[in-house]
């Protein structure tokens, strides 16, 4: 991959859910450039298992081979719906970062308290690798788990395409409209 190049794609992916059984996935294909040139909808169950398989069909639904790497907000989204990067990045052939935007010492209390028993969600998340702190140009500090690409190219990847703040541009625009399917999906629109 070549992050300097302004045509690289990146599938950014992001959710929302309101006191609803399903939580919306959107996903926004935004070149380096900033340009948006796609975008998917997929579902999946909050607090289910099932957010792996559902980022895939939304990667496949795009019938897409220009996808340069998947970016998704967050690793346990929809309420402790764990995200496996290792087995994204496997099945699409693509480099797979997670970020999350708060430092933190870990799900495992929360796991156990909310999902007792859960040995397949408990596994899951332990196969997550640690995360990377980054330090953006815009003074704030991300953290990255990464599956299939360096660090060194995705802190310049997530740096090139954070403009304010610490939530880069394909991840900020898909959570956008994952809101407002979901306020409109709410509403009955």
């Amino acid at each position: 991959m070549h992050p300097e190049k302004s045509g690289t794609r990146i599938l950014g992916i992001a959710e929302s859910f309101r006191g609803s059984k399903r939580s919306i996935l959107a996903g926004i294909v935004m070149r380096r450039d900033l340009r948006i040139d796609g975008a998917a909808l997929e579902t999946i169950t909050v607090g289910g298992m099932d957010a792996t398989d559902a980022i895939i069909r939304l990667y496949e639904a795009l019938n897409r081979s220009d996808i340069n790497l998947i970016l998704i907000s967050g690793a346990a989204i929809a309420w402790y719906n764990i995200i496996n990067p290792e087995i994204i990045s496997q099945t699409t052939d693509r480099p797979v970062i997670i970020i999350t935007y708060e430092e933190s010492d870990g799900l495992c209390d929360a796991l156990r308290h909310h999902f007792p028993g859960d040995a397949e969600r408990f596994a899951a998340y332990k196969t997550l690798r640690e995360r990377d702190p980054v330090h953006l140009h815009t003074g704030h500090t991300v953290y990255l788990r990464r599956a299939g690409i360096s660090r060194i190219t995705a802190e310049q990847i997530i740096n090139q395409i954070t403009l304010d703040g610490k939530v880069p541009e394909p991840v900020r625009v898909a959570r956008l409209i994952a809101r407002s399917v979901m306020r409109s999906s709410q509403t009955g629109i």
